[in-house]
């Protein structure tokens, strides 16, 4: 059960001798870092709340009236006259959370994403053999050295048609809005029977149908299960296919700790740039 309705504390009336009735207590509501919220009914955004105790005030309580004596004049002692205040605001209010991460990691189901999370943080994600293993993003932090660190996040798999909400699909493609790089994982199994150029391309289309901006934001591919048999002849066509295009290109065995650590300076030197504003504490 949770719940829906929330109401401030009334005010108190005035009393004798003129005394004002005492204001009523706010109500907050403590919600997470990374919460937006908007106006149900007209969609108006109303705050973003990306900063620790940020406030924000989404309804006003109401102003009391002012009696007569309020408008008492040298020459009018005793008007006929009184302001009766104003009624509090209510709203309908839709929260919604997107992650704070620097880093997202992002790819088709059963890409291996979660177990390199698991590799590079402390984070501990579900782990099996089938898609959409994935059912909530996780964040871990990974350690760069002394006192440096970046927050990744373990994001549920895309697959064609997410941006229209196929499979898991917008409910999760909102928290990739927030970071600063992606991790593209692309699977190299020859086992799935797809072609890993062609799955990077899909994910690709699918961040350019949701937002414009997610689909320049900058990348690094990382060719996942590469100490699997059969893997060369893949890797290299993904690797040809990054390198025209000036993306970064790494071969990594999230289970040997293949080309990880190359894997993780890369990334780590990317988010050292002036603007870079880490997530991380």
């Amino acid at each position: 059960h949770y719940q829906r309705h929330y109401y401030a504390q009334r005010g108190l009336h005035g009393k004798g001798a003129n005394r004002h009735g005492k204001s009523g207590e706010d109500i907050v509501l403590r919600v997470p870092l990374g919460t937006v919220v908007s106006d149900r009914d007209t969609g108006e955004r109303l705050g973003d709340l990306t900063a620790p105790g940020q406030p924000l005030i989404v309804a006003r309580g109401a102003r009391g009236g002012r009696g007569n004596a309020r408008f008492v004049t040298s020459t009018n002692r005793a008007p006929r006259r009184a302001d009766l205040g104003r009624a509090g605001d209510e709203r309908w209010i839709h929260m919604e959370l997107k992650l704070l991460a620097d880093v997202g990691v992002i790819g088709f189901p059963n890409a291996g994403k979660s177990t390199l999370v698991s590799r590079l943080s402390a984070a501990t994600p579900k782990i099996a053999d089938y898609a959409f293993t994935t059912l909530q993003p996780s964040l871990g932090i990974v350690r760069v050295g002394v006192g440096a660190s970046f927050v990744i996040a373990d994001l549920p798999g895309l697959i064609p048609g997410a941006a229209e909400g196929k499979g898991l699909g917008i409910r999760f493609l909102r928290h990739t809005e927030r970071t600063r790089l992606l991790i593209h994982l692309v699977d190299l199994d020859p086992s799935n029977g797809r072609d890993p150029v062609e799955d990077y391309q899909a994910i690709q289309h699918e961040l350019a149908a949701y937002s414009e901006t997610l689909a320049v934001r900058p990348q690094v591919v990382a060719g996942s299960k590469a100490d699997l048999p059969g893997t060369g002849g893949r890797q290299e066509a993904l690797q040809q296919f990054c390198k025209e295009r000036g993306i970064a290109f790494h071969a990594i065995s999230s289970v040997t700790g293949l080309g990880l650590d190359p894997l993780l300076r890369d990334v780590a030197g990317r988010l050292r740039s002036p603007e870079w504003a880490p997530a991380a504490v």
